[in-house]
């Protein structure tokens, strides 16, 4: 699959195969592309917190305002910014910033090789910080920016209109 292929044919799915476990190396494989995602200044300002447990997935759902997929996946994987990490590089700017630009370019990896592999993907940015943090038990100074569940789909999504270039873009 080329890059444009991956871009394009992306979306983000709601709907998981329940019959169907995500194997590990596939998902190791999608945090390898997570983590070669660009970042200010190579800090690196992410981690990733791998949940599977059904009850922490349930807690995922009630700190999501009820997204129920997000349980219906057979795991989700909480991207969290390191703010002590992106401070000690960059400042406020990088605790307020560019650590969450970071983690953004890893999530967007992490879609695009899931899609490749065949699974399913949904960035879910509703939710309480406070209540995944205290749930997940993280430590202060990780903020999580990112839910995504994982699994391989039960549903193919229609391409969602995308707004012309002509609307979008200036040249100066």
């Amino acid at each position: 699959m080329n890059v444009w292929e991956a871009i394009k044919g992306r979306r983000s799915v709601r709907r998981f195969d329940p019959a169907r476990d995500v194997p590990p190396e596939l998902l190791d494989q999608l945090l390898e592309a997570a983590r070669w995602a660009p970042s200010a200044g190579n800090a690196q300002p992410w981690r990733f917190v791998v949940v599977g447990s059904e009850e922490l997935k349930e807690g995922l759902v009630r700190a999501a305002l009820g997204q129920r997929f997000l349980a219906q996946a057979p795991v989700v994987i909480v991207v969290c910014a390191d703010l002590t990490r992106a401070r000690q590089a960059y400042g406020s700017r990088g605790e307020t910033l560019y650590c969450l630009q970071d983690t953004a370019a890893a999530v967007q990896n992490l879609h695009l090789a899931a899609f490749e592999q065949g699974l399913g993907t949904c960035w879910v940015g509703a939710f309480d910080e406070a209540e995944v943090a205290r749930l997940l038990g993280l430590p202060p100074g990780l903020r999580p920016v990112a839910l995504v569940p994982v699994g391989y789909p039960a549903e193919t999504p229609a391409p969602r209109p995308r707004r012309p270039l002509s609307e979008i873009v200036e040249y100066r």
